[in-house]
């Protein structure tokens, strides 16, 4: 009974692990995320670090991508930044690989 006990903690372990990780990654392509648009906006420095600090906060209104998507498309278009959400997306895809493979390097 004890090995069914230790593999169940197991999982559990891996699951909580799983989720982290998850979690890490995706505040961290979220900054790289603003830090994009923060470039396309005209921003550097400290504006385009508090942008993307803003972007993450973003991501806390909602499950999913979509709160961070709106925001980020809301000040393309106030900005006049021609890209469409098919091309944040894919941004967003790229840059959550990106993020996966520097913590995993850390």
């Amino acid at each position: 009974m004890s090995s069914m006990k230790e593999r169940e903690e197991g999982f559990e372990r891996k699951f909580a692990f799983d989720e982290e990780l998850r979690f890490k990654a995706t505040a961290r392509r979220n900054k790289l995320l603003g830090l994009w648009a923060a470039e396309k906006l005209g921003k550097s420095g400290a504006d385009a670090e508090a942008y993307a600090k803003e972007v993450v906060k973003a991501d806390f209104e909602e499950a999913g991508d979509d709160d961070v998507l709106r925001k980020v498309r809301k000040d393309f278009d106030a900005g006049g930044i021609a890209q469409t959400d098919q091309q944040i997306r894919q941004k967003m895809t790229e840059l959550l690989a990106q993020a996966v493979e520097q913590i995993q390097n850390t």
